[in-house]
């Protein structure tokens, strides 16, 4: 593993919980956006001749649409409240006490509407298809985005495929990427293939390498990143590596590889043994290899390199010309749920990636 310590940084400042009521499989994160404000989404009060009993467990009585787990998590979490005050998974209720599911987004109360959104679809048939979704587009609807996404577009390409429902969480979406990511997933069209997907992804047999722009030159040229990730107690817009008896971490497994060494940046290879939430820029960030341009995880400011004015110049202009976190979900390869033949995708650098590295060459 390699670990580099940072230059002093030069200022140039410029996955929701009822998701995964509906989505089993455990890379699908809340939200893309998080806010501080809770919205209330379930209450339930305890009757009169209610005995003392857990409030995971009476809430998993009570709801019948998740599992205890799910329910455990959203309590370390502080979403679950009894009598408007937050409490841990082992409190125990008692007749009379209102216990409340709360959010961080408003409850859903509209139907996903097709919307005719271009969309690049790399491969289609009865059962899936696979689209390379670009930078800027967000995946699912939440927390102000409520059209506009790939969930969107789905629904109007498949509109006249009387066997699909945007609505129904059966079929759809089997993972997702970050908004400012760009690159490949897999949709199911069938309730029969997004089990079989989702199993893949739970199994990590699943084949998934990205390309990623980092800050700072590498001492190997290939290395393995494991740490538990989980929401960033000291910033809920963020995930982070919690120590190993966190129980709201989860194991991830990040491996890498140099392709191209750039002088103060590199480009590398990651391959995902895990899908957690910003996997990569948690992993990368944590051996001191912010990915570039990464606004979220420190990786816009200037980490590495001269401090002069055209080198500062040279670093504006870098960050104009990709205004993300330079991360392309380039290859996805999984075993097809009906024909049981595996299948591979892999998908071109997009632009401002391929116009962002050629800069850093000619600055060689």
């Amino acid at each position: 593993m390699t670990k580099a310590p940072l230059n002093p940084p030069i200022k140039e400042k410029t996955e929701t919980f009822e998701d995964e009521l509906l989505f089993e499989d455990e890379s699908l994160p809340l939200t893309e956006e998080l806010e501080e404000t809770l919205f209330e989404h379930r209450r339930v009060e305890a009757d009169k001749g209610q005995s003392p009993m857990r409030v995971d467990k009476f809430l998993m009585d009570h709801l019948g649409d998740t599992s205890r787990n799910r329910i455990q998590k959203a309590a370390d979490a502080g979403f679950i409240q009894v009598n408007g005050k937050p409490v841990k998974s082992n409190y125990k209720v008692k007749a009379g006490d209102i216990v409340t599911l709360m959010l961080d987004r408003p409850k859903r109360e509209w139907e996903i509407i097709p919307e005719d959104i271009p969309l690049d679809v790399v491969y289609e048939d009865e059962d899936l298809l696979v689209v390379n979704k670009p930078a800027g587009l967000v995946v699912h609807p939440g927390c102000g985005n409520f059209s506009g996404t790939l969930v969107n577009a789905l629904a109007w390409h498949l509109k006249d495929d009387p066997r699909f429902d945007p609505n129904d969480p059966t079929v759809g979406l089997v993972h997702r990427i970050d908004k400012d990511t760009s690159g490949l997933l897999v949709i199911a069209k069938t309730p029969e293939a997004k089990t079989d997907l989702c199993n893949q992804f739970f199994v990590h047999s699943t084949r998934r390498l990205y390309n990623a722009l980092v800050w700072g030159p590498f001492a190997e040229d290939k290395g393995t990143i494991r740490g538990n990730i989980g929401r960033n107690p000291k910033d809920r817009l963020q995930m982070a590596i919690l120590p190993d008896d966190n129980p709201t971490g989860k194991p991830a497994v990040t491996h890498y590889r140099v392709l191209e060494r750039l002088g103060h940046v590199t480009l590398v290879e990651c391959r995902l043994e895990t899908g957690r939430t910003h996997q990569i820029r948690v992993h990368m960030k944590s051996i001191g290899h912010p990915l570039f341009n990464d606004e979220r995880y420190g990786g816009q400011e200037i980490l590495r390199g001269e401090r002069t004015a055209s080198y500062r110049a040279f670093i504006r202009n870098c960050f104009e010309l990709c205004p993300r976190q330079v991360l392309h979900a380039r290859t996805l390869g999984f075993r097809h749920p009906r024909m049981r033949k595996d299948m591979d995708f892999t998908s071109e650098l997009p632009q401002d990636i391929t116009q962002l590295l050629d800069k850093w060459r000619r600055k060689q």
